[in-house]
């Protein structure tokens, strides 16, 4: 004892010491991997099935995302509706939502999910708050077709409202919309208004169709011509309103056959 407390074993107990630590430290190391490599497959599974979980609930949200973002649309939609309802009462309207569109490129069609079992009639006006989208083509118990005025087929009679001339209003393959039969001495510009005329019992008169947006003319033509853009979006139809009091008039009987 009394050599410890001088000192003279510090340097043998040191390299005792240091060499234990050493070996305590190996085993250790070793204890702890062979620990790990134990646990690991356990705990591998759980983090994958909690990543299961988390992405199971991650897909939840963003489908109630969606349908809540669609939810909004059609509210704000059936809004805009009512507020052009109550600001047309003259007329009576039947909201009805586009369920399908017609697949062939060369036709211009929507089928919406109101028929004859909802008073819907053939040649009955659609709209929608911006303007007029077509009128009924086809009729079934739950379901009509809609010829929109892109259609090749359809012919609109509209008039301008700035230039207080009328004319017709044509589709196409492409989906444009084209004003003809517009004499040449009238001076049309772009941003003129387009409105149904009422002419021919097709369409009842002041439905907004367009503006002008191109026009072409040429001296050895005798009408003018110009593009239309419509104010309807047709590629974001959800909801439209048939015009159910109208009654087309058929004029076909009266017009001389050649």
């Amino acid at each position: 004892m009394a050599l410890a407390l001088g000192g003279y074993f510090s340097s043998g107990s040191n390299v005792f010491t240091t060499s234990l630590v050493t070996v305590q430290s190996w085993f250790s190391s070793r204890f702890v991997a062979l620990q790990e490599f134990l646990t690991a497959p356990r705990d591998m599974a759980s983090l994958r099935q909690r990543n299961t979980e988390l992405e199971a609930e991650v897909s939840e949200l963003q489908a109630q995302v969606i349908q809540l973002q669609q939810e909004v649309g059609e509210t704000e939609i059936l809004a805009a509706l009512v507020d052009f309802q109550t600001g047309s009462p003259e007329n009576t309207y039947r909201a009805a939502a586009v369920i399908g569109r017609d697949p062939s490129p060369f036709l211009q069609y929507v089928i919406i999910n109101r028929g004859s079992n909802d008073g819907i009639q053939r040649g009955m006006p659609v709209v929608t708050n911006q303007g007029l989208v077509g009128r009924v083509d086809a009729v079934i118990a739950d379901a009509a077709r809609i010829q929109l005025i892109t259609d090749p087929a359809s012919n609109v009679n509209v008039r301008l409202q700035n230039a207080e001339v009328d004319a017709s209003l044509v589709g196409s393959v492409t989906g444009d919309v084209t004003l003809d039969l517009i004499p040449q001495d009238v001076d049309l510009e772009r941003g003129d208004l387009v409105l149904t005329s009422g002419l021919g019992g097709g369409y009842p008169p002041d439905l907004i169709v367009g503006q002008v947006v191109n026009i072409r003319t040429s001296d050895i033509d005798l009408f003018q011509q110009a593009a239309v853009q419509p104010v309807v979006d047709f590629n974001q139809l959800q909801i439209v309103l048939v015009i159910v009091n109208f009654k087309p008039v058929d004029f076909s009987p009266l017009i001389p056959i050649p």
